[in-house]
């Protein structure tokens, strides 16, 4: 049991495990936002246009009969799920895109700086180099 313990702090305090719980949280905490802003924001605006509660949209499959409710088809409901998503994809693309930039343009810089300064051997080889070009 020991044994397990040791292996299980091990993964949960190696840097991935620990960026992924935050990246987590983060986007439980991003998905709030985006659905606040689609529910008290973006889809109030569609309603104003329309002319009515978009997310309150459906449709009637099976009317209520005494106590049974009526069986609906809750479209307005899944649209306003299906604009959270786009909104919440379009904005990890964009975020991983800017990411993606900063790091070819870290590692052309590192490439460029192993470029321009040339190692000890290197140097030394030309030296040597020439000198026999010079007898």
């Amino acid at each position: 049991m020991k044994k397990f313990l040791n292996e299980f702090k091990e993964f949960a305090l190696k840097g991935n495990a620990l960026e992924l719980a935050i990246g987590v949280i983060i986007g439980g905490a991003f998905n709030q936002i985006v659905t606040s802003l689609v529910n008290d924001i973006i889809m109030p605006v569609f309603g104003l246009i329309i002319g009515n509660d978009i997310a309150k949209n459906a449709i009637e499959l099976v009317p209520a009969k005494g106590d049974a409710k009526a069986v609906l088809l809750s479209w307005g409901s899944f649209l306003q799920s299906v604009i959270n998503f786009v909104i919440i994809a379009l904005t990890i693309f964009v975020f991983i895109k800017v990411i993606s930039s900063f790091n070819k343009k870290r590692v052309e810089e590192e490439v460029v700086e192993e470029v321009a300064a040339p190692s000890e051997e290197v140097v030394l080889l030309q030296d040597i180099l020439s000198e026999l070009k010079k007898k």
